[in-house]
């Protein structure tokens, strides 16, 4: 009773793994969602849209100011006039009402070398902030690529625990019969029985796994923990890939490298624009007034003016308390240090291209050993599995083969993972794995 319990717990996990899931997975797919909700995508997004509105907010030092005016004065006041002509006879107005009513249009216009050098600078900061984003994205694929490859793993595993799992059922019946019929011993039954237990320990272990995995996969995705979903259970690999093919991608379209090279042109423009200040600025200013004047008190009793008026400034920075001369020298120190970052992060990006390469290189012939190792495993399993029937073979023999098999079959899937794992960082760092080639 206790093993039909047993092998019918085995059979609830099956099916919740495999019967009951809602849809199918695609990679294509899963990267399709990632890239729509990722929260850390949407992030870089705008990142790239408040980058964009910078850039456009300094196009605004290059455009004129336009104002218009109106300016309107009533007053109202006694007033009391002493003329130099009549000084002893002073003239009293009570209530002398003034109005002043004036219309002005002004235009500013100045021009700075350095505002043009600024926008210059903003540009290639948008095009950073571009690339940043293109990086984000590309981290994103790769992490969605290893965890849904990492989930089919897991899947891959159960079905091989499964099937250790039926292979220990059936040594069980047979020790039983065996024990029933007094070929063997109470000992063997029990071990059996044992055996039985640990293998059904592992199936519900690995359950787990795939639980956890199904999660970290929708999390990247932004979709509901619980959402069940059925992905491929087999792992693909590509084509043997060149390292001289992937170095030359990698200068092309390593989307760190081109931001590293593109933050080494900001700081040559942050030191041109620095220069510039040392530059006249030109400023032109043109106005329309139509200024009326009306009063009861005074030498005017009414004015009235109308006319246009230009001029022009022409400004030079004399000294700014060697201000100026300090920050152009920190500027020449940050192209210097911009510099190295270069060519630490080439350095960087090329030694991490020949470790995961040789690493691919040495799983992949790892994998013809393990395919081989796996050939030999399942032969000898099988024979012993049947001599095990007859009675030829102990327990101990068929628990060793069955455990051989097991192991052999887990480094061949762990292997082909492994080459998909490194394919992935591969096409990573040579900034293919999602905009240059989006098959995976």
């Amino acid at each position: 009773m206790k093993k039909f319990l047993l092998l019918g717990l085995v059979m609830v996990i099956s099916c919740s793994i495999y019967a009951q899931q809602e849809e199918a997975l695609s990679f294509e797919k899963a990267v399709e969602i990632g890239l729509e909700n990722n929260f850390d995508v949407k992030i870089a997004t705008n990142q790239v849209l408040l980058a964009e509105n910078e850039k456009k907010q300094a196009g605004s030092l290059l455009m004129p100011v336009l104002d218009l005016n109106n300016t309107r004065i009533y007053r109202k006041e006694d007033t009391e006039q002493a003329f130099v002509s009549d000084p002893e006879n002073p003239r009293i107005i009570p209530n002398a009402q003034t109005r002043n009513n004036n219309y002005s249009l002004v235009a500013i216009y100045g021009f700075r070398a350095d505002a043009v050098v600024a926008m210059q600078r903003l540009g290639k900061l948008t095009e950073v902030t571009e690339l940043e984003a293109k990086v984000v994205i590309e981290n994103t694929v790769a992490s969605i690529a290893t965890t849904y490859y990492r989930l089919v793993l897991e899947q891959q595993r159960y079905e091989v625990l499964e099937h250790t799992l039926k292979l220990s059922d059936e040594r069980l019946e047979i020790a039983k019969a065996q024990y029933e019929f007094g070929r063997a011993s109470k000992r063997d039954f029990l071990a059996a029985q044992v055996d039985y237990n640990a293998d059904l320990t592992a199936l519900v272990s690995q359950e787990q796994v795939i639980q956890n995995s199904r999660i970290n996969l929708n999390e990247l995705l932004a979709v509901r923990p619980e959402k069940d979903f059925v992905v491929k259970d087999t792992i693909i690999i590509k084509e043997s890939l060149s390292i001289e093919a992937l170095r030359e991608s990698a200068f092309d379209q390593n989307k760190t490298f081109l931001a590293t090279q593109r933050m080494e042109n900001v700081a040559y423009l942050q030191l041109k624009e620095l220069r510039a200040q040392r530059l006249p600025t030109i400023t032109l200013n043109g106005s329309y007034i139509d200024n009326t004047l009306n009063s009861d008190a005074g030498f005017l009793l009414s004015n009235q003016q109308q006319g246009i008026n230009l001029g022009a400034t022409i400004s030079l920075n004399l000294f700014s308390g060697l201000s100026l001369n300090r920050r152009i020298q920190a500027a020449k120190i940050q192209i210097n240090n911009q510099k190295h970052l270069m060519e630490q992060y080439q350095n960087q990006m090329l030694s991490d291209l020949q470790r995961t390469f040789n690493t691919y290189e040495n799983s992949k012939r790892l994998l013809e050993i393990e395919r081989k190792n796996y050939e030999v495993a399942v032969e000898s399993s099988d024979i012993t599995l049947d001599r095990f029937r007859l009675g030829i073979t102990n327990y101990l023999e068929f628990r060793d083969a069955q455990v051989s098999r097991l192991q052999a079959e887990s480094r061949l899937i762990e292997s082909l993972y492994t080459i998909k794992e490194n394919e992935i960082e591969l096409m990573r760092l040579s900034g293919k794995i999602y905009f240059a080639d989006r098959g995976m």
